[in-house]
């Protein structure tokens, strides 16, 4: 299936029941609020051309049984720009979803603002960002799906802000339209594929596939389950660990359940999340919303068991605090060695980034239920824990550092690393002791002869 080159191509590509809301127009007349010249003869031709009054289409539809306002933008009608009466349109559509309760998804095509109307069309900019501030305080979920091309004020505003952002592949995305970037500039920047790679989009999806990952994402969404995510059942080990060096080394073993497993075993169904929007990934967080058997929505942010990179902080906190917008509960899967520590981390912000996730879990109004499956290592595997909130499985370890470190910070012989663990009552049960988890985990009880 080719990409949609037109607003209404795009929209029949989602929904099969678009029905478009009255059509709203800017202040502008004659030749718009600057007087540009022709301006009025240009726009007539454009609409001659594309078959549509403006550079938008608003309406609503369903998609995958969720109904949702839809923003559809016309590329053939001045390259999709944002001028006064386009503006006044996405506005309005705006304020009926904030009316109707309904999530806004938007699909871009645009060049930016309009030059034809000037600084009048540049400051809807600030009109579209206070429109989506205002859906965004009434706990309405925003998704933007980029199409070819995603440019300039568009992009910065409508695509860049929305809580998921979808591209189709091939699209152009950037904030520099083709003709105003620098001429050695290298244009693999400016694709869907660049900005997924370094956390502006959450996924690039064909063009067929669309619909069926819209839809999903738009009933994750909208459909939070109610209280706290119970703590997964432990899949590993069940049985106490003797001492603090035997519970590292079975947190440590390769075999051992990873996040991947336990979130399989908790959700029937999962969309993740992309990226810190701050131009970093990490591959050893998994951050997303996922249904549950009830089909009622949790949302989760998970450590796969290596040292957690600044990104993989920022990320966990853009996703606890989208579910506390949303009112989605949250669970988190903690596993690490600790937070990565190298010079690379450190000029990313390190220290910072997890200062970022540690004030989203104090902030957070939604449950959050945390589990630790394997290594805790100190605040890098803190800062996923749940205040009062934390449980912990038998095949794993909370430190407030790794032995090894804390034997040299100590100034004691690498040998002692596994004397140093027993004495920092770091197992499971020394934990609950503590009052630092709630409690240990057990495996899914199995039904008896008539269960």
């Amino acid at each position: 299936m080719t990409a949609p080159a037109s607003a209404r191509e795009a929209l029949a590509l989602v929904t099969d029941d678009f029905t478009e809301l009255p059509a709203v127009e800017g202040p502008s007349a004659g030749d718009g609020p600057i007087g540009w010249p022709g301006y009025d003869r240009t726009r007539a031709a454009a609409a001659a051309r594309s078959g549509e009054t403006e550079s938008v289409v608003c309406g609503t539809g369903t998609v995958g049984g969720t109904r949702t306002v839809l923003v559809s933008f016309e590329f053939g009608f001045l390259g999709g720009s944002i001028g006064e009466g386009a503006g006044a349109r996405v506005a309005a559509a705006h304020a009926h979803a904030r009316t109707h309760r309904l999530p806004v998804t938007v699909l871009l095509a645009t060049g930016g603002s309009r030059m034809h109307e000037g600084m009048r069309a540049l400051v809807q900019l600030q009109r579209l960002a206070g429109e989506s501030a205002l859906t965004r305080a009434a706990g309405l979920p925003q998704l933007a799906v980029l199409r070819d091309p995603t440019t300039g004020g568009g992009w910065a505003t409508l695509g860049a802000g929305s809580d998921v952002v979808l591209a189709l592949p091939d699209a152009q995305v950037g904030f520099a339209g083709s003709r105003v970037r620098p001429p050695d500039a290298d244009p693999a920047a400016y694709t869907a594929a660049s900005q997924l790679a370094h956390g502006h989009v959450d996924a690039v999806v064909p063009a067929g596939e669309l619909r069926g990952v819209l839809g999903r994402w738009l009933s994750l969404l909208t459909r939070p389950a109610r209280g706290p995510v119970p703590p997964p059942y432990a899949l590993g080990a069940t049985a106490p660990a003797a001492s603090g060096r035997e519970a590292v080394a079975r947190a440590r073993r390769p075999e051992r359940p990873r996040a991947d497993r336990y979130l399989a075993e908790v959700f029937t169904e999962r969309a993740e999340l992309s990226g810190d929007r701050a131009g970093g990934t990490d591959p050893g967080t998994r951050c997303g919303f996922g249904r549950l058997p009830d089909g009622r929505t949790a949302a989760y942010a998970a450590q796969c068991g290596t040292a957690t990179r600044p990104a993989g902080f920022r990320t966990a906190a853009r996703l606890v605090r989208l579910a506390d917008r949303l009112g989605v509960p949250v669970l988190t899967l903690i596993d690490t060695p600790g937070a990565a520590n190298d010079a690379e981390a450190e000029r990313a912000g390190a220290g910072p980034a997890i200062a970022e996730l540690f004030g989203a879990v104090a902030e957070a109004r939604v449950p959050v239920t945390a589990l630790l499956v394997g290594e805790g290592g100190s605040g890098g595997a803190l800062a996923l824990a749940a205040p009062g909130n934390t449980w912990a499985t038998p095949d794993s370890y909370f430190s407030v550092i790794a032995p090894e470190l804390a034997a040299a910070i100590l100034k004691r012989p690498p040998e002692e690393a596994a004397e140093t663990a027993d004495r920092l009552r770091l197992r499971p049960q020394d934990l609950v002791a503590l009052g630092v988890v709630r409690g240990v985990v057990g495996a899914r009880p199995t039904a008896g002869p008539g269960g």
